[in-house]
């Protein structure tokens, strides 16, 4: 009786429509000082007096149309919270939601609300749930500059890429109804910062994805030929007198592991077993700024790290952050970059990290001392300290500094980097940035320039993205993450887009010829010819129902990089039956061409699947000499229940010797991940990767046909680059049960088998495995 009473003081008036394709954006949600039971149906009386959001346009895979399936959104908020009660209209055979684990939403249906706090057009929450109520979170932050598809080299649209990292505690529930499915979603102001204003203004982008057809639809009529996507969004007016009270999280953590090594008489024995303790704590300073510390974290994975391959072995792999206490807020530290890489804390000790927006200026700090075993001289222990400072300017823009510094004993390395994005107008966006650094090793000192700037301007049936970069091969990052150094880049992307008619077979057509041009750095800067030309076709396609299908045509000049070769030497035979070595000096140009093909299909009956086919004439880096390569890279989705998830992927990558056909190299990685998910806060994993890499003996296959030594770092002694056949099997089994995040309890196996075959051909040996548990639990106060 309490609600019906309260509602009775309020108003008597029926709740406001906003039509979004009417360009009705501008809201104000009423304030109630209640709370509703978050249970998915909408049938308290609060929900008829909230505002309604409806009439939604398409925005994927065409803009600036009416959206095929009807989507309701009310909205209201109380002292403490904001609440959003969804009806999504479809035919209920058509909806996909299953009982998923938190952000692993890929195949479902997904409505997801971006709250721009601070209403600045650059950054946003997104709270977003499937139909069930199963949760996805982050944060969006634009640059402005167009989403790239990093593969096809195309521009794909103004929807900048979110990271789903982060997560929040909120609340919401759904179900699937004879019209579709409804959804409720409870959001405490606890978890968000914003303004420290009485009166204020919060950005509000709406986004349905349905995933049997792949369409996007938005509240807000959203173009995809802009350079922002937040800046298209509708505003939550008047929002006033919102109450955080006390934010202060306390998450204590205990551990415990148990490793496995071969002891002494060879018996596998185990070690450890001790509990250690930790704890994490957030504490929101203001309503826009957050401090968090932490001392002994655990920053355990509960899933490894999937195999990777790598096409240029010059280019170093990238491995996502995946422990909590770095990703919140890893948004404000963001650079062009990526001279932030928080995986270079190894195993910290303690850290702690302020970050918020003061008078529009995103700050950003953090402090870490990590632990002796990761210093260069195993007794001092490593000092990271990183300060990110972004200012808003003008509508779209933003300028930005960083400092990155870590100190190892007497060595260090510090980094100073300016950066900006500057909008101008609705479709043309300059980035530019520029960083210098200075390390010192030993007796060594030395220090390099970065630079960048990106020209984009998007249309809507034509793009453009041009890119130049320099990496001195002097600049160094120990804080930061750099694929390669040592080179320059210039990039031209000029793509064309057709949009199909309404209903029509291909509903999107793109494409594109990208210019793609490296130097070595010292090349570059006197003034000698680039090392590599590569020129790409690229084709992307949309079809009616989800299908999308890519082609590319490579055509590539590489150059010979005589710093990657540099400890190959070339075995000769010499007078008398002595032998000697001679420097490898390689091909100096190889000349490539490669076919491209990518196809994934929609969800179909609980199944999707992907694939993508290299094939052609390409480098053979293991010798620089041409050979024959087929790469795959394959992923099947299937969700036989709702409480069943199969995920399986297929990696391989083949080098075949162009002068006699023998393989040179080939990497085999099939993987398969089981989840059951037996409530939406307990699941069962099992994750299973074998991975096969085999190498022939290597030779100058491109030359003299002659065997290939490699020198020893440390004595400077030669040696046969012998062929290996490395098998290995890793397999991890984990129990999860987490009710909301810092609230977890983690009891798990992981176990490696490898072995090379070449010299022992029987079973893999165990050459690792351990048990772990983890509990923590999140206090707010």
């Amino acid at each position: 009786m309490i609600l019906p009473l309260l509602l009775l003081a309020l108003p008597a008036s029926d709740s406001i429509i906003y039509r979004g394709r009417h360009r009705d954006l501008d809201v104000v949600p009423p304030r109630v000082e209640t709370r509703p039971v978050i249970d998915g149906v909408l049938d308290e009386p609060v929900w008829q007096i909230a505002a309604r959001l409806v009439d939604f346009s398409s925005y994927f895979p065409t803009d600036d149309r009416a959206a095929e399936d009807s989507t309701e959104v009310r909205v209201w908020y109380s002292p403490t919270a904001i609440y959003f009660g969804i009806r999504g209209y479809a035919a209920p055979a058509s909806v996909r939601a299953t009982l998923a684990t938190r952000d692993n939403l890929l195949q479902d249906d997904v409505v997801t609300i971006f709250l721009g706090t601070f209403n600045d057009n650059r950054q946003a929450y997104l709270f977003a749930a499937n139909p069930l109520g199963v949760q996805l979170d982050g944060v969006l932050v634009e640059g402005g500059s167009a989403e790239q598809n990093k593969l096809f080299g195309g521009i794909t649209g103004s929807r900048a890429l979110a990271d789903p990292s982060p997560d929040f505690v909120y609340r919401s529930k759904g179900r699937l109804t004879d019209f579709g499915f409804e959804i409720e979603m409870e959001i405490p102001f606890k978890s968000i910062r914003f303004p420290s204003k009485r009166v204020q203004d919060w950005s509000l982008h709406i986004e349905r994805t349905h995933r049997a057809t792949g369409a996007v639809s938005t509240w807000a009529p959203a173009k995809r030929n802009t350079t922002s996507y937040l800046a298209q969004a509708g505003v939550l007016r008047n929002l006033h007198d919102l109450h955080r009270g006390l934010v202060l999280d306390v998450t204590p953590v205990v551990t415990s592991s148990i490793a496995g090594v071969a002891g002494g008489t060879g018996a596998w024995e185990y070690n450890g077993g001790s509990p250690q303790f930790g704890a994490d704590l957030r504490w929101g300073v203001t309503t826009d700024l957050t401090v968090n510390g932490t001392v002994r974290p655990d920053f355990s994975q509960v899933e490894s790290d999937a195999g990777q391959v790598q096409s240029d072995p010059r280019s170093a792999l990238f491995f996502p952050e995946k422990r909590p206490f770095f990703l919140e807020g890893i948004e404000l530290f963001d650079t062009p970059s990526n001279l932030v890489y928080t995986r270079r804390v190894v195993q910290p000790l303690g850290a702690t990290k302020l970050t918020g927006k003061v008078s529009g200026t995103n700050a950003a700090l953090l402090f870490a001392v990590d632990d002796r075993d990761v210093s260069a001289s195993g007794t001092d222990h490593p000092v990271f300290g990183i300060a990110r400072l972004q200012r808003d300017v003008g509508g779209n823009s933003r300028i930005g500094m960083l400092y990155t510094g870590r100190l190892d004993g007497s060595d260090f390395n510090h980094v100073l980097n300016a950066d900006a994005h500057l909008a101008f107008g609705k479709r043309t966006s300059l980035d530019l940035q520029l960083a210098g650094s200075r390390t010192r090793l030993g007796d060594s000192t030395f220090s390099g320039p970065l630079w960048n700037a990106v020209f984009a301007r998007q249309g809507r049936r034509f793009s453009i993205r041009y890119n130049a970069n320099a990496i001195s091969d002097r600049f160094d990052t120990e804080s930061g993450f750099i694929s390669r150094g040592g080179v320059a880049n210039v990039r031209f992307v000029n793509q064309v887009t057709f949009d199909g008619s309404p209903r029509s077979l291909v509903e999107r057509v793109s494409v594109d010829l990208s210019p793609f041009i490296t130097w070595r750095y010292q090349d570059l800067v006197h003034g000698r010819a680039a090392q590599d030309h590569k020129y790409h076709l690229n084709s992307n396609w949309r079809f009616r129902g989800g299908w999308t299908v890519a082609a590319s045509l490579l055509w590539e000049y590489q150059g010979f990089d005589p710093g990657f070769y540099s400890r190959l030497r070339i075995l000769r035979p010499a007078a008398g039956g002595a032998v000697d070595t001679i420097p490898f000096t390689g091909t100096p140009t190889l000349h490539n061409v490669d076919g491209l093909l990518s196809v994934a299909t929609p969800q179909l009956g609980g199944f999707s699947a992907n694939v993508l086919l290299v094939w052609g004439r390409d480098v053979n880096f293991f010798e620089w000499s041409r050979a024959a390569i087929f790469n795959v890279n394959t992923g099947i989705n299937w969700r036989p229940t709702d409480h069943l998830r199969a995920d399986a992927s297929y990696i391989m990558q083949r080098y075949q010797r162009y002068s006699d056909g023998s393989i040179v190299g080939i990497t085999n990685i099939p993987r398969l991940k089981l989840e059951y998910q037996l409530t939406r806060s307990l699941f069962l994993r099992a994750v299973g990767e074998y991975r096969v890499d085999r190498q022939d003996s290597l030779r100058d296959d491109s030359r003299t046909g002659l065997p290939l030594v490699v020198q020893d770092p440390v004595t400077g002694l030669f040696a046969r680059t012998s062929g290996i056949n490395q098998h290995s099997l890793r397999a991890d089994w984990l129990v999860a049960f987490q009710p909301s995040p810092g609230t977890v309890l983690f009891a798990g196996y992981g176990s490696t088998r490898a072995r090379d075959l070449r010299i022992e051909r029987s079973g893999l040996d165990r050459v690792a495995d351990g048990f772990f548990i983890k509990l923590s639990y999140l206090f707010r106060m």
